[in-house]
């Protein structure tokens, strides 16, 4: 899957922080390399100004700031030992890894069909994944439906899709691993059969099973639906993990117009113990970029 990158390089943008946020309670000095009340989780391919190429190295970088998570979008297309050198630098800094992608095809249409050949498709993902999840102490992956029928009614690929789950969390259940599915925005992703998080809840309950949740993805939602936080408390039962990302401009919290601190507050009340992976860009390149980022993260953090 490609993910886009929106990088901004937009100096205001980052230096117009503290106008978003008000200070800190605690001074740089006294929070630096402390651990965020939450599990924020940097894109494993971040801070390499910071950090260099080595992504343990890197692991090692974002640990000593104070994050204890890790995503990987493209973890399954790595190899093994590249697997399993990422695991082990996590486990020895008691650090998670958050959901990596399983399936994102966003041109074809797949889980809204009742077809043996998709059916074996994802199955045969799935699998594959599981022993990825083996490897590195994974506890989800990422999927995506794919594209809407135009011909078909909308209740029979409903239905498809949550047969297609109900096949897919059995393949899931003697190993524990569990698939999140992501409802993404009709704007940046037209064709899509699920979008938002109502919806993706309703069909998690049809599914009815613990291998089948939710990632919500607070600046996909901020685009689809908004009402942030009530739709969180309408479908937490369902949630598994978090995407993080301002809108707009895709980048760190403080950058648009989400008031990241209310929702991190909130979720740490409802005592969410999972990954919020860091899914954006930054709005400044380089050193300053990361640096602005981190802040960001710690301003956002200070409730």
């Amino acid at each position: 899957m490609n993910r886009r990158s929106f990088i901004a390089g937009s100096v205001a943008a980052a230096t117009g922080l503290t106008s978003v946020f008000p200070a800190s309670k605690a001074s740089d000095s006294e929070s630096q390399g402390k651990p965020f009340k939450l599990k924020y989780a940097p894109d494993i391919n971040q801070f390499r100004h910071h950090a260099g190429d080595n992504p343990v190295n890197r692991i090692k970088f974002m640990h000593d700031q104070g994050f204890r998570a890790i995503f990987d979008n493209g973890l399954m297309g790595k190899s093994a030992s590249d697997q399993e050198r990422i695991a082990n630098a996590l486990q020895e800094r008691n650090m998670d890894l958050g959901p990596f992608v399983v399936y994102a095809d966003f041109g074809t249409e797949s889980f809204v069909l009742s077809n043996a050949d998709v059916r074996r498709d994802l199955r045969n993902r799935v699998r594959n994944a599981i022993e990825t999840a083996k490897r590195t102490n994974a506890k989800w992956g990422l999927m995506v439906p794919g594209r809407y029928n135009q011909r078909m009614g909308w209740g029979y690929q409903t239905a498809n899709v949550v047969e297609n789950l109900r096949y897919i969390a059995e393949e899931c259940e003697e190993s524990g691993f569990g698939i999140v599915l992501e409802p993404l925005n009709k704007r940046g992703h037209p064709g899509l059969f699920l979008t938002t998080i109502g919806q993706t809840y309703q069909i998690c309950r049809a599914v009815n099973h613990p291998s089948v949740k939710i990632v919500n993805d607070i600046y996909h939602q901020q685009i689809t639906e908004g009402n942030l936080i009530p739709n969180i408390d309408m479908a937490w039962s369902e949630i598994a993990s978090f995407h993080l990302g301002d809108n707009p401009g895709r980048n760190e919290p403080g950058t648009g117009e989400i008031n990241f601190r209310n929702i991190f507050k909130h979720i740490y009340n409802k005592g969410y113990d999972g990954v919020l992976c860091m899914e954006h860009g930054t709005s400044m390149g380089g050193r300053e970029g990361e640096a602005a980022l981190i802040q960001a993260y710690r301003e956002a953090d200070s409730f």
